[in-house]
């Protein structure tokens, strides 16, 4: 069966979508958002995440601790947790909406001007999603590096580095957005086909043209029965 190229779109911008959804998801736990190698002990590296702080042996050995005062972190990270949750929960509404519009998916009343509705609606809600997440991972590398280069902080002073999940924020972001513009842009080439009303007119039953100027024999009504 051949799909419309509309439904393409639609199903690649929900595969784009899902990927940055669970990237972003994979974002917002990790503790992988700073790194720090102290030069002193190079064998010791730590990781900062918005929920954990982690240090890395030589042994290759990791111990976690989770934060234990919301107040205590920087703006940014504060800022970033909420984004990052807020970013998480549009993408899981998006997600709904958008296998609800999927044009392919074929329903018994089917409602294909809901559906074009469902569609916009979840690429919107993944586009806010991407923005949610581009924020935070973008004031937190912008942070990193005016700490590095800070000239009023001795050069032996270790300093914060990018971690592993800001690309990883950086992609899920940039997937979410392209995704939800694939979802938008296949909701609007969507046909909705207006049903027309016919209206059926009750004809009489047409007579053959040799027979109108007949007139039909009917029998009387008191006829006598003749033999």
């Amino acid at each position: 069966m051949a799909w419309h190229h509309g439904t393409v779109m639609q199903l690649g911008g929900m595969i784009v979508s899902l990927f940055g959804w669970l990237s972003s998801c994979v974002t917002t736990f990790v503790p992988l958002w700073k790194d720090r190698n102290l030069e002193l002990n190079e064998m010791e590296v730590w990781k900062v995440g918005l929920w954990h702080a982690c240090v890395t042996q030589d042994d290759s050995t990791m111990e976690c601790k989770a934060f234990e005062s919301l107040l205590a972190l920087p703006l940014e990270f504060r800022v970033a947790r909420i984004l990052m949750v807020s970013s998480n929960g549009l993408g899981f509404l998006a997600f709904v909406f958008s296998i609800c519009g999927l044009s392919c998916l074929k329903t018994r009343d089917e409602k294909l001007g809901l559906k074009r509705q469902l569609g916009i609606a979840g690429g919107v809600l993944f586009c806010m999603s991407g923005v949610a997440t581009f924020v935070p991972i973008s004031w937190i590398a912008y942070q990193t590096v005016q700490e590095f280069w800070d000239e009023t902080v001795p050069e032996i002073v270790p300093r914060w580095e990018f971690g592993e999940a800001l690309f990883l924020g950086w992609f899920a972001g940039f997937f979410l957005v392209l995704g939800g513009f694939l979802l938008i842009c296949s909701a609007c080439l969507l046909k909705i086909h207006k049903p027309c009303k016919q209206v059926v007119a009750q004809q009489e039953p047409e007579i053959p043209a040799p027979l109108l100027g007949q007139q039909q024999y009917s029998p009387p009504k008191n006829a006598d029965l003749v033999i």
